[in-house]
């Protein structure tokens, strides 16, 4: 889909439909909202008083101009209470809009600036984030099945002044790309695992490497087993398929030698392993993976970005199956770092697989580290599908995060990790078993990973409740969500500045 900036009159615009908006309890119309009603003899103003149009969040009001504008249809999106408005609220606005307008088969759609005038958003801001949620709000993966509608094929961004065109020009591009780089972690989350395997992900890294310049590096079985990559390798063990640690790196300070890691959970499909799952619900453990495409998808859009800094994405792929060779409950396996560990749970693989991605990163030098998981499903429990919990060593860098998250409209919500709770970590036979007790787990998880990263500052974001979402909503679709790709954009883009 093409995305305009253009300046001029939006009653003047010829489009299949045109979009303004209505702030909830608002009885006075203004601006372009005002002007459409005008050209409409009042249109908007009788939807109001009949009580149609209330300009509540998500709300879309449908008006067919019957030639009395250039465009066909006028769509009044409703932005909720002026309080409550903010700059996330904008993609939902766009994301909601665009798929009602989408049903309505228009092709060619031209909208005002949400949230720039009365809202108190910045132009640049808003222009962004109505691509985003344009973009994402229409997405949906079509791969192996034909979408029901015809897609959207230009919105087109008015504004009245010609002289803010190029703050609205910067904000399509960086709306674009973070939007682009969110349906790649999409994609790749919602392909079935029996295509999106451990090599499928290493050659869509090595593909987002050749198409953005990154630098690709791919480890093996025997060069994992080369360096003591116990704990990883236990993991692979009850899957034909093979493993691979992939290493995505952007460098864009060749004067600093510095670097930050960020490394992703890519269990392409995870039965529980021989502590098998309950089949009901098991398909959709495909999404296991969410944390490795979210980091490689994050690389290629601050490639694109082109920002000041060194980053690395770290991804250990495998599956987790029952076999006649796999991992047991009982067993104990030799992370790279030197510690070993009692495996309680096969179920509980990722902590395995993070442990050797961490300590491999420590040992590259990486600084800080962030880490993105499907990690447990007790932080799913604690937070529900909303939030994504965040853990972590360092306050400074706990606190970037949430800031990032909150600029991209990724809710995250930090979780305590008491000393205490290590007790629960601690092993007869080995120095770490990879299970607590039945209480707190998305925090002894947490503190399990703390084990492997040193004195590194690292935070830990579990993301196994915001994953996937079971139906649309402003932005969000059914499926995939691409969460953490935002946020460690953002991340990336305050910490290069």
């Amino acid at each position: 889909m093409e995305v305009k900036v253009i300046a001029g009159d939006i009653t003047q615009i010829e489009a299949d439909a045109i979009v303004v908006n209505l702030f909830e309890g608002v009885g006075q119309l203004g601006g372009a909202t005002a002007a459409v009603d005008k050209a409409l003899d009042g249109g908007v103003t009788r939807l109001i008083s009949n009580g149609e149009v209330k300009g509540k969040f998500g709300e879309v009001g449908i008006i067919h101009t019957l030639g009395k504008l250039p465009a066909g249809i006028v769509a009044v999106a409703g932005l909720g209470k002026r309080q409550d408005f903010t700059l996330d609220k904008v993609r939902g606005v766009a994301g909601e809009f665009c798929r009602s307008l989408r049903k309505l088969n228009c092709h060619r759609i031209a909208t005002i600036l949400h949230g720039a005038g009365i809202g108190g958003i910045a132009t640049e801001a808003s222009v962004e984030a109505i691509v985003e949620g344009s973009l994402l709000g229409l997405y949906s993966f079509t791969r192996y099945k034909k979408s029901e509608y015809e897609d959207i094929r230009e919105i087109l961004i008015v504004e009245r002044e010609e002289s803010k065109l190029p703050a609205l020009e910067r904000g399509v591009h960086k709306g674009k790309i973070m939007a682009e780089a969110t349906a790649l972690a999409r994609d790749m989350v919602n392909e079935p695992a029996n295509c999106m395997t451990p090599s499928r992900m290493s050659e869509v890294a090595k593909e987002i490497a050749n198409e953005h310049n990154l630098e690709f590096n791919m480890l093996d079985s025997n060069d994992m087993e080369a360096i003591g990559m116990g704990a990883l390798l236990g993991v692979a063990k009850g899957s034909s398929q093979a493993p691979k640690l992939i290493t995505l790196s952007y460098k864009g300070d060749v004067s600093s030698k510095n670097a930050i890691g960020f490394i992703g959970k890519g269990v392409t499909f995870d039965s529980g392993g021989i502590s098998i799952k309950p089949s009901e619900g098991m398909g959709e453990m495909k999404d296991d993976m969410a944390g490795g495409a979210a980091v490689m998808a994050a690389l290629s859009a601050i490639a694109q970005l082109k920002l000041k800094i060194n980053v690395a994405g770290i991804i250990p792929a495998t599956e987790n199956l029952p076999s006649g060779s796999a991992l047991k409950p009982g067993d104990v396996l030799k992370a790279m770092s030197g510690k070993t560990i009692e495996v309680i749970s096969t179920d509980a693989e990722g902590r395995l697989i993070l442990a050797d991605a961490l300590s491999y990163a420590v040992k590259q030098g990486f600084s800080p580290l962030v880490d993105v998981a499907t990690l447990t499903g007790a932080c799913r429990v604690a937070l529900g599908t909303g939030y994504s919990g965040v853990f972590g060593n360092d306050q400074e860098l706990v606190d970037k995060v949430l800031k990032a998250g909150s600029e991209a409209g990724e809710k995250l919500w930090q979780m305590p990790m008491p000393e205490e709770y290590k007790e629960q970590n601690k092993s007869e036979i080995a120095d770490i078993k990879n299970t607590g007790d039945k209480y707190g787990g998305a925090i002894t998880a947490a503190l399990f990973l703390g084990e492997f990263v040193d004195n590194t500052p690292w935070v830990h974001l579990d993301i196994a409740g915001t994953v996937s979402s079971s139906k649309e909503s402003g932005y969000v679709v059914k499926g995939a969500t691409g969460v953490g790709v935002r946020t460690l954009v953002e991340l990336a883009l305050s910490l290069a500045k």
